[in-house]
């Protein structure tokens, strides 16, 4: 066919134009849009809500900064009940390091369900099923947790969640905790790696639109030298920079813990405290 004739063709059955939606679509369900608490008022304040669906937020930052934390924490909360002012979806959980503790989760559901109790009460009289689903059994029920030990099988996970998600209707957030982990250790190759990752991240935008759901990437950080000295910066750099809608950077402040949003097309850059508790559960929280 010449390149008249595929104009043409095109032309004449709008192929090109096929996913065309129009900006006040667009605009409309940006406002529609459904959020993720994370847990913390101010988090969520400069979040715009809490972690979007329908996109990539990629959260990175040194060890022990809490990340996992936060990444454990979403997974309970994507479950809030509906009547709460909470999605209540169901979760995918994918460890590439081994950092996921089903104990920490317990403990996470429990208070998150203290806090619906003592806050959302006058709601929950409405619902006799509440109760059963307030259990934290049931909060861990639906986390679907899958432990990676190669980057084979990051890949061959992420190619099987389409099919996962299509049986697992209500699934409302994947979090991937490490990203990059086995790709750094074991790929040498740093072209192909770039497009293996670049694959992957596209699938992963394309499984948040198709079905409604925020995925968040958890990332490490590496040292870059820039103009005479060394710089903490998220691992793979500039090659990763496109592959997340937001990105999030948990920091110390002394001995205080900051979240910077350091790139978002819809959210200014700012920066908010929390803090991770020492009661019977541990949970962002507002300083």
């Amino acid at each position: 066919m010449s390149e008249t004739s595929r104009f043409r063709s095109l032309e004449g059955g709008h192929g090109a134009l096929k996913g065309a939606q129009t900006a006040w679509d667009m605009l409309s369900e940006e406002q529609m849009q459904k959020h993720i608490t994370t847990g913390c008022e101010e988090l969520d304040a400069i979040l715009g809500g809490g972690i979007h669906c329908k996109e990539v937020t990629e959260v990175g930052g040194v060890p022990g900064i809490g990340k996992t934390q936060l990444g454990i924490q979403l997974a309970v909360n994507v479950q809030i009940p509906v009547e709460c002012g909470g999605l209540g979806g169901k979760a995918i959980y994918i460890d590439t390091e081994g950092s996921f503790m089903v104990e920490r989760a317990h403990q996470i559901a429990e208070g998150c369900i203290s806090d619906l109790l003592d806050n959302t009460a006058h709601r929950l009289k409405d619902f006799p099923a509440c109760p059963e689903i307030l259990q934290p059994n049931s909060f861990l029920a639906n986390i679907f947790y899958f432990r990676i030990c190669s980057y084979t099988e990051q890949i061959a996970t992420i190619n099987y969640l389409e099919k996962f998600l299509e049986e697992q209707k209500d699934v409302k957030i994947i979090v991937v905790d490490s990203i990059t982990f086995h790709f750094r250790q074991d790929f040498d190759d740093l072209a192909l790696r770039t497009r293996v990752l670049g694959g992957m991240s596209l699938k992963l935008m394309r499984f948040a639109k198709k079905y409604s759901l925020a995925v968040v990437l958890l990332n490490q950080v590496t040292t870059k030298f820039v103009e005479g000295s060394f710089h903490l910066t998220l691992a793979l750099g500039d090659t990763w920079s496109h592959a997340c809608t937001n990105r999030i950077i948990l920091y110390w402040n002394g001995n205080d813990r900051h979240a910077y949003i350091d790139k978002s097309p819809s959210l200014r850059s700012a920066t908010a405290p929390f803090l991770i508790t020492g009661k019977v559960y541990e949970v962002t929280r507002v300083i």
